[in-house]
């Protein structure tokens, strides 16, 4: 009778993920539209948070809590922190990124000033994790496809930033500074050919998300969000952080040139 109950008992073990239950072995995104899931049917845009998972480890679980248009203040006004905040075991990463939405000004429930709320609620953030036992990683907002007349890449986020910088040398909190390299990143690229890495289309591109066509230099296009992600995933091994050991040192699935079609990790 034993051996009846203890054979299904441990097939389920053997079919559970370890990285279900084991403390530090996840990473949670707080973030907005630019590191957010999409649904297939959003195809070709895609947020740097879903193609996190190609550089990392196979027991290693990705929680991607960032949503459309959210702003620290909306992410705590509308409980989502808080959900995030549950999920922390000890020891997990937590990595945070606002900044597109606080400085909207015209949308009152987003609107968090740099140097008054969107530093208090980053410093919230950042103690709320510690007190669960995880570790905080700030990262200054990913740049726009945005270039100046010199044709370099612009700040447009500068003064949130700055308080992300500042929060991390003196409350001793890991950054990727993520505007940097996303920056220099469309330096490489260039005003024409980073159009393929934000959402540019026509109506003849006949893109069933997007049938009118669509010219975004916000949100990224797949093969936009994996060089994100590769960018987020070359900041986090260099911060020998103990999740850093996770993160491979090949990703080819980031090093794409050509889109898949699809955000598999190939």
């Amino acid at each position: 009778m034993k051996r009846a109950i203890l054979a299904p008992l441990a097939a389920l073990l053997l079919t559970t993920p370890a990285h279900a239950t084991r403390p530090g072995d996840t990473i949670l995104i707080a973030g907005d539209s630019t590191a957010a899931d999409y649904a297939p049917a959003r195809y070709p845009q895609t947020g740097w948070g879903m193609m996190l998972r190609c550089a990392v480890s196979p027991d290693v679980r990705i929680l991607n809590h960032a949503r459309n248009g959210r702003s620290t203040r909306s992410f705590l006004a509308e409980g989502r922190w808080d959900a995030l905040r549950a999920d922390i075991m000890p020891g997990d990463t937590v990595l945070i990124q606002f900044g597109h939405n606080d400085q909207t000004r015209a949308k009152p429930e987003r609107w968090a000033p740099a140097q008054t709320d969107y530093r208090d609620n980053l410093l919230r953030f950042i103690r709320d994790v510690r007190i669960a036992g995880g570790v905080p990683v700030l990262l200054t907002p990913v740049a726009r496809r945005n270039f100046g007349p010199d044709g370099r890449a612009i700040a447009d986020y500068p003064a949130w930033s700055a308080v992300v910088r500042d929060l991390a040398a003196k409350t001793a909190t890991p950054l990727i500074d993520l505007e940097a390299r996303s920056r220099a990143w469309l330096d490489r690229a260039g005003p024409d050919a980073s159009k393929s890495l934000y959402l540019h289309y026509s109506a003849q591109d006949k893109i069933p998300a997007f049938p009118k066509g669509v010219s975004d230099d916000t949100h990224f296009s797949e093969l936009g969000a994996r060089q994100v992600a590769d960018l987020v995933a070359d900041g986090l091994k260099s911060l020998a952080l103990p999740i850093s050991a996770k993160i491979a040192d090949h990703r080819p699935a980031l090093a794409r040139t050509t889109p898949l079609g699809r955000t598999d990790c190939q």
